[in-house]
């Protein structure tokens, strides 16, 4: 009885002390693993099922045989910050100084909480643009500030009325992501232009700017924040070299930003992982000197463009997909169910794994919308598509 007593008593304590009540597992972690115990095809999380470049590889063997096993520099190993700042320079004819401009980070996501920890302080707001990738809220809250979510307008554009009223004096930052996930629409020139203008009016605001998918882009590539000199002085960029060159398990990404931010941004940075990967961040520096990055958006587009003709004879409407790896979906004239109802049968019944939309809103917003990833060998996606034309 007291045993039982303590216990229940206990279970309250702890949720009572936790940071992060609403937060549960992940969407992503979830649907993985109904992917695996229905033995599904996964279609779901963001990750590329097919070999690295045979290259990296041979390079990641030769540089673990030398001596690069121990600390490197807290922002990061001076070849890689260098060969950074090279790539920044023919990518967007931007100059950043690779000491104080550049830091190397444990993943864009590690990029992103570091960031919000630095720069946004308690009291503060950050306005979130909904559908958003799920690691911006939490990192807010463990802030001791305010997320404010925004949704999107229903083709997954920026909603610059409702921005321009929910940014006020408390908003220390404003999370924009392009290409966008989990939409894959990437903004346009207007786009900029109103958040030029946000900034304008706004002096205290600061942007950071997710381009995780900077390098996967189709028929019209991005614009990104580091090509726009109003904005270059007032927004931190955060790059993935996972998404770039499909090594998501390595964890390597680096954040651009004005030395002043970049200061407070690396004394958080240096309690949290100190520096990241020595074997990785050589490997890397080595490799950014042979290989051309502006041919991945050929690579993913062919990807994409075989996908949607494997599934012109299924009846999912096909959203359009500008730039990231996903592929967006409607269901509406083969189900009235909710898109997260759709997804455990689609597991369950098709055999096949993906994602609802609803995660990505704050208010769970259902359009009757989920998203695959077409990041995978032709095999699979034959498979896929196969199964969800037979629905």
């Amino acid at each position: 009885m007291f045993h039982l007593l303590f216990v229940f008593l206990g279970h309250f304590k702890v949720r009572d002390m936790s940071k992060l009540p609403h937060v549960g597992t992940t969407i992503f972690t979830t649907m993985s693993k109904m992917a695996t115990d229905h033995q599904a095809i996964n279609l779901s999380q963001g990750f590329p099922n097919f070999p690295v470049d045979a290259k990296l590889v041979s390079l990641l063997q030769e540089t673990a045989l030398e001596n690069a096993h121990q600390y490197v520099p807290m922002s990061g190993y001076a070849g890689l910050l260098e060969e950074i700042a090279t790539l920044t320079m023919q990518s967007y004819r931007r100059t950043v100084n690779p000491e104080t401009e550049v830091l190397v980070t444990a993943g864009a996501t590690q990029g992103i909480f570091t960031t919000i920890q630095a720069l946004v302080h308690a009291g503060e707001n950050v306005v979130i643009l909904d559908p958003a990738y799920d690691c911006y809220a939490p990192a807010v809250l463990l802030a001791g500030a305010e997320p404010i979510h925004v949704n999107m307008l229903p083709d997954f554009t920026p909603d610059w009325e409702k921005i321009n009223q929910a940014v006020n004096a408390k908003t220390a930052l404003i999370i924009v992501n392009n290409p966008h996930n989990p939409s894959g629409k990437i903004l346009q020139e207007s786009d900029l232009l109103a958040l030029e203008n946000l900034l304008e009016r706004h002096p205290k605001l600061i942007l950071l700017s997710d381009e995780v998918y900077e390098y996967i882009t189709f028929e019209q590539k991005h614009i990104s924040a580091n090509t726009r000199s109003a904005l270059l002085d007032r927004t931190i960029v955060v790059s993935s070299f996972g998404k770039t060159f499909h090594i998501t398990g390595w964890k390597i990404g680096y954040l651009i930003a004005p030395e002043k931010y970049m200061r407070e941004i690396k004394k958080v940075h240096q309690f949290l992982v100190f520096c990241v990967n020595s074997v990785a961040q050589i490997s890397l520096a080595k490799y950014l000197k042979e290989i051309d990055v502006q041919q991945l958006g050929r690579f993913y587009q062919a990807k994409r463009d075989y996908f949607q003709d494997l599934m012109k004879k299924s009846r999912f409407e096909l959203l359009p997909s500008e730039g990231s790896y996903f592929q967006t979906a409607r269901f509406s004239s083969i189900s009235t169910e909710s898109d997260t109802v759709f997804v455990e049968k689609l597991v369950k019944e098709h055999g096949v794994a993906a994602i609802p939309f609803s995660a990505f809103y704050q208010d769970h917003f259902d359009q009757q919308i989920i998203r695959f990833c077409f990041a995978k060998d032709n095999e699979t996606l034959e498979k896929a598509a196969q199964k969800l034309c037979q629905i």
